[in-house]
Parts: C-alpha cells; sequence; structure tokens
C-alpha cells in the first residue's frame, strides 16, 4: 500500500477489467479528502496535479507535489500521483524529477506533427525516469478543442499517433467535456468501442465529472480505464464551505475546511462505487 506508480495502477486495473479513479488536487484538503474516500473503498486511486493548479501556487510544482507524495506514502490504499495538462516539456520534466511517476503532456494546441513530435521527446524522457506518459491528440472541434462536446477522437488517426509517440494512455474525446457542472454528457459508446479495439493502451476519460453514473459504469465496461474527475469535488468542496459559513458568523478556516475536507472524501468514495460497480458488472460482449 502507500505511494505508487500510476502505470502499475493501470495496468492492474485494464486487466481487471475495470477503472482507475484520478481526482484533480486544489489543496492539501482535497488531497486529504480523495485519500480518505478511496481508503474508505479499499480503492486505489490516482492524486492529480494540474498546471492550472500549478500557477494557482505561485507557478510552484514542488509544495503541492510534496504534500501529494507525503499523503501517498502514509495512505492505507495504493495511491499515485501524477502531472495533468502540462503544456511543456519542462514542467513534465520537473514532475519526473520530483518523484510525480506519469505525467499528462498536453499539446492538443500543436498542429499534428508537432504535437507528436514534442509528446514523443516527453516520453524518451519519462521512459528514462520509469515515468508513464498520457498525451491526447490536437483539437478537432469546439472552442474547447479535444474536450468540446462535439470533438470525437479518429481511430486511424489515435491508432497512429499512439505509435508515433509510444505513449502509455491516451486521453479520447467521446463526448465529455471539462467543467460541466451537471451530468449532461452524451458519450459515443460506438466510438469508444472502435476505439477499445485499435488502441493498445489504457483510454482515459477527461470530463467524467460530466457524465451521469450509469453511463460512466458503462463507458469504464466499454474500454474506459482512467476516469478523471475535478468539476464534482470543487463544487462538493465549495458547496460544503458555502453551507457552513453562511448561517453563522464562523471566522475559523478550519470550520469550513473541514466540511470541504469531508464533502470532497464522499464525493471520491461516490465515484469509486460507481467504477468498481463497472469492474463486477458483465462486459460489453457478455450476458448478465
Amino acid at each position: 500500500m502507500g505511494l505508487a506508480r500510476t502505470g502499475e495502477l493501470l495496468e492492474a486495473a485494464r486487466g481487471a477489467g475495470g477503472g482507475l479513479g484520478a481526482f484533480n488536487v486544489v489543496g492539501l484538503e482535497h488531497a486529504e479528502g480523495i485519500v480518505a474516500g478511496a481508503e474508505r473503498l479499499g480503492s486505489a486511486v490516482v492524486l492529480q496535479v494540474s498546471e492550472r493548479t500549478v500557477r494557482f501556487h505561485g507557478e510552484r510544482l514542488r509544495p503541492i507535489a510534496d504534500a501529494c507524495l507525503a499523503l501517498a506514502r502514509a495512505a492505507a490504499v495504493p495511491v499515485s500521483v501524477h502531472l495533468d495538462h502540462a503544456t511543456t516539456p519542462e514542467l513534465c520534466e520537473e514532475a519526473m524529477a520530483l518523484g510525480l511517476s506519469s505525467v499528462m503532456f498536453d499539446g492538443s494546441a500543436l498542429d499534428y506533427e508537432a504535437n507528436v513530435a514534442a509528446t514523443a521527446a516527453v516520453v524518451a524522457t519519462g521512459h528514462r525516469h520509469g515515468v508513464a506518459v498520457e498525451a491526447e491528440l490536437g483539437e478537432v472541434g469546439g472552442k474547447d478543442g479535444v474536450h468540446s462536446p462535439g470533438a470525437r477522437t479518429d481511430p486511424g488517426e489515435a491508432a497512429r499517433y499512439v505509435e508515433a509517440t509510444g505513449i502509455d494512455a491516451l486521453a479520447v474525446a467521446i463526448g465529455s467535456s471539462h467543467a460541466m457542472l451537471r451530468k449532461e454528457a452524451v458519450l459515443d459508446f460506438e466510438l469508444l468501442e472502435r476505439l477499445r479495439c485499435v488502441l493498445p493502451v489504457p483510454l482515459v476519460l477527461h470530463g467524467s465529472s460530466g457524465v451521469a453514473d450509469g453511463d460512466l459504469e458503462r463507458a469504464v465496461r466499454s474500454g474506459i480505464v482512467k476516469v478523471n474527475v475535478g468539476t464534482e469535488l470543487n463544487k462538493a468542496f465549495t458547496d460544503a464551505c458555502r453551507t457552513t459559513i453562511a448561517p453563522t458568523e464562523v471566522v475559523d478556516p478550519r470550520r469550513y475546511l473541514d466540511a470541504g475536507r469531508t464533502a470532497v472524501a464522499e464525493s471520491v468514495a461516490r465515484v469509486l462505487r460507481v467504477i468498481d460497480r463497472a469492474r463486477r458488472a458483465p462486459g460489453p460482449d457478455e450476458t448478465a
């Protein structure tokens, strides 16, 4: 138990026909809540630190990364630490040096050839350090790029991209979107099945906060391995803090931050239950 490697957790989840919950960290209370929720379910989990969170912490990765690594080491379940949506190789390399076991290099703003070249370089560095690399294809629809609701990953292009870059996991566009406050995403399960059949690496669903539980369960059964959740935790955290503060004159941050941390733990446990149901349910080609 304790600090684990993302690549090993991904392969274990895929081998068991299940999924791996990956949850975005904003501050220490988020990370503590995520680990508490995972321990409640006895599930492995990924703590994700995004480039946006690094900017929030004064452009400093080390403090929040070190905190996550310390929590992972002390956890009663396997916990890995991942850098999410990094747009520069330099930030990826810093994460590797600090001991994070996986990074996502986001070259989606680049054209295809530039994305391939930059991602392959990050993969080469990562693999020398035993670090797994996740990536995604370029913008294919909407102002939000690959994670707009209308974006779709082309299976043929994705297969070429995986082969050319050597990545360990691929974020796919099948109808989800970042920052959705309601579970209204409409997933393209026919496309997901095609992607599962042609791609040799674990598939990642970004924007899972906007996916209804039944569809999320079906997505894991249909080939999604890494399930990224961020907005749902932020909403739970903020709502709990607001509820705690509103009717009182409380000024001690520990009062409302504790409520937020507890809400995060509850949300994480809820998502992990959905993922666990998918693992125990019949696969897409099986009968009940």
